[in-house]
């Protein structure tokens, strides 16, 4: 095992010229190639056993899903810290700055350790057979990072898919698929049977899998990879666990859970959306999976009060109300649209949309027209994989929107604020790249944050 006090003089300089040399190396999410052409996990092993096999030091629940990987990760994250454990999480995109991915206790690891564990990467480079991406450098720094900090357990978000994903390299406890709904289709295959096949890939042997997708025929594919898998148990959302009860709180959701060893009545989520109730009955129940027990309900108030998601329906300003969501697929902007409902505003709703390439912004704007959004500020993500500000326009006018095309996500956001007036709701979507372009706008202006920049 390399440690940290084994590589204290870094080659860096500084945290910018560790993150030059780790952005040296191909991005596939930023230029994702057909997983066709890459369906190996072999560099990643070479580059797991050349760090001592770190991924091994801890016990983990490892998360996929078409959505709410995210806000079900910290969840689970924050629950396992409730129970008094120290818990390292990995998650992907970051919103601000690379150190959000990897994280204890809620808190991204330092400039100084990042820097570190880079280096002890950039040691080992050239020994391997294969030059490693930049996401699987930064999914080998997450799991050295959380065993020279000695984490109790790992909560880790897959980055695409499942099973060629570079993350599957751990062996963990606990499995969780959120839900299954199109997305990456060039990667993953065109249909729902062969995204759910790729993504059960997860499915340890001995390991229990927590499926939060209802749809019989998608929990079918699930159950039956899982068993060729050898998973010791199968948990299906409706079936060993549920959100039996969801409704409006303020600053969130009042829900009711049921796991397989217990009920918890009247649990605050305080996140937006009706999908966050469905996210937090998986998030437990894994936690559930992972200790084998039920939990103390003192625990899992604390847990879920801790919860923090920047970008997922995170206010961010106040008259006009403005509302962030990361919402990048139709089921995305699908359970964006009736979390709506959950934001009531005296004035004009309007949406601030951009998207990249390989979006349908047709299929992606019909829920919020569906909603009876009517003015869009269509925009142009900073990405080299930007659909152009004109394209979302288009399908907008289609969907009888009014339209204003910006040339940037800080025109867009406000000429959005001005359009709906100091009682009106401004919601910025459609890709990850425009909310956290938009949030860096947002929270940084005194006076607009409805509170403090979130740290996850």
């Amino acid at each position: 095992m390399i440690g940290c006090t084994q590589y204290a003089v870094a080659p860096f300089t500084s945290l910018e010229d560790a993150i030059a040399w780790l952005d040296g190396h191909i991005d596939l999410e930023a230029k994702v190639p057909s997983r066709r052409s890459l369906p190996t996990l072999d560099r990643m092993r070479e580059l797991m056993t050349m760090l001592g096999d770190p991924e091994r030091a801890y016990p983990a629940i490892h998360l996929t899903g078409t959505n709410g990987k995210g806000s079900t990760a910290a969840m689970a994250s924050a629950l396992l810290g409730a129970r008094g454990l120290s818990i390292g999480t990995y998650t992907s995109p970051n919103l601000a700055r690379v150190n959000e991915r990897i994280s204890r206790a809620g808190t991204p690891i330092d400039d100084v350790s990042f820097s570190e564990v880079l280096h002890a990467l950039s040691l080992v480079e050239s020994s391997l057979s294969d030059r490693p991406t930049r996401f699987e450098l930064l999914t080998a720094a997450a799991f050295t990072w959380f065993a020279d900090v000695a984490v109790d357990a790992a909560v880790v978000e897959v980055g695409v898919g499942g099973t060629w994903d570079a993350t599957n390299v751990i062996d963990a406890a606990v499995a969780v698929l959120t839900n299954i709904s199109y997305d990456h289709t060039d990667i993953l295959g065109p249909t729902l049977e062969g995204i759910a096949r790729d993504k059960a890939g997860i499915v340890k042997p001995g390991s229990i899998a927590v499926i939060g997708e209802e749809d019989p025929d998608v929990v079918g594919v699930i159950r039956s990879v899982a068993d060729e898998a050898g998973a010791a148990q199968v948990w299906v959302r409706g079936e060993e666990f549920d959100c039996t009860a969801n409704r409006l709180a303020v600053g969130g959701r009042l829900v009711d859970l049921r796991t397989p060893g217990a009920v918890y009545e009247e649990v605050v989520v305080p996140l937006h959306g009706e999908h966050q109730g469905l996210n937090a009955a998986c998030a437990l129940a894994a936690v559930e999976a992972f200790f084998g027990a039920s939990l103390d309900h003192d625990v899992v108030a604390e847990g879920f009060a801790a919860v923090k998601v920047p970008g997922r329906l995170e206010v961010v300003g106040r008259r006009p109300l403005c509302l962030l969501d990361g919402a990048h697929n139709v089921a995305g902007m699908q359970a964006l649209a009736s979390a709506l409902g959950d934001f009531a505003v005296g004035g004009t709703t309007v949406a601030v949309v951009g998207m990249l390439t390989g979006r349908d912004p047709s299929a992606m704007l019909a829920p919020l027209a569906a909603r009876g959004v009517r003015l869009l500020v269509a925009c142009a993500p900073l990405s080299s994989r930007a659909q152009s500000a004109e394209n979302v326009a288009e399908a907008a006018r289609a969907a009888g929107m009014e339209v204003v095309v910006a040339g940037s996500v800080r025109e867009a956001v406000s000429v959005g604020r001005e359009l709906a007036g100091e009682d009106g709701l401004v919601v910025i979507a459609g890709s990850l790249y425009v909310v956290a372009e938009a949030r860096g706008l947002l929270v940084e202006q005194p006076g607009q944050a409805a509170s403090a920049p979130h740290t996850h």
